[in-house]
């Protein structure tokens, strides 16, 4: 009876060092009654379901999934929901906590857990000036279309070509400052992965070994050998 007992304190033990490396997201969305909630993630290049809820008047609830190395997850309230209606979030092992609500799902999203998810914040927050002036110069490229505005036209495109050239280097330097974060190959991998080669691959080299290691920094690596092997 006694090596039972041994045996089943030392199966618990072990299962509650597997669950330790999952990743939990406590989830509250303000005026959410009911419905379904999706966890995702990309596997090989398609967005797939990896943990689901029913709510039925319970605003508060968690999803779960297993986790080898840290990475993009997100949080979709409809099955088929667009990429603008749903929450993106970088988790690493642990808990992450997630607080939104229903009339605003994606925009008022409060998001603690990662370190990586601190270094992503801070990357769109600094980016998000060089996005709004995009958008300001496709709506100013319409205005001088309807225009005939010839002159004004080549003037925007010259701007917005400077503008895309200063967000890759701008992501090249962020990702190189941030080297030993996987936030940097998926910054490389999601942002600028129609950037000139060399600016990709110096990324890659400046990468810490833990994170060439991991999966985006894998998914990167081969990124690049397969552009390589394609130009010779």
């Amino acid at each position: 009876m006694k090596k039972i007992s041994i045996l089943l304190l030392t199966f618990i033990c072990l299962s509650c060092g597997d669950n330790s490396n999952d990743l939990t997201v406590k989830t509250h969305v303000k005026g959410l009654k009911k419905g379904t909630v999706y966890l995702k993630k990309v596997e090989d290049t398609t967005l797939v379901t990896v943990d689901s809820i029913v709510i039925n008047g319970n605003s508060s609830f968690e999803l779960h999934s297993k986790l080898e190395s840290p990475e993009m997850f997100y949080i979709d309230l409809d099955k088929n929901s667009t990429e603008q209606d749903r929450i993106g979030f970088f988790a690493d092992r642990g808990v992450t906590e997630i607080n939104t609500t229903l009339k605003n799902f994606v925009y008022d999203a409060k998001i603690k857990g990662s370190k990586q998810q601190e270094v992503l914040e801070k990357y769109k927050a600094l980016i998000s000036k060089i996005n709004n002036r995009d958008l300001d110069i496709i709506k100013e490229k319409f205005e001088a279309q309807i225009a005939k505005d010839t002159t004004k036209l080549l003037e925007l495109q010259k701007e917005e070509n400077s503008t895309i050239k200063r967000k890759y280097l701008y992501t090249v330097n962020f990702a190189i400052q941030n080297k030993d974060s996987e936030v940097a190959p998926f910054l490389a991998l999601s942002e600028i992965y129609n950037a000139r080669l060399d600016l990709l691959d110096t990324i890659n080299k400046s990468l810490t070994p833990k994170v060439k290691d991991s999966k985006y920094g894998k998914e990167l690596n081969d990124f690049i050998e397969t552009i390589k092997s394609a130009e010779k």
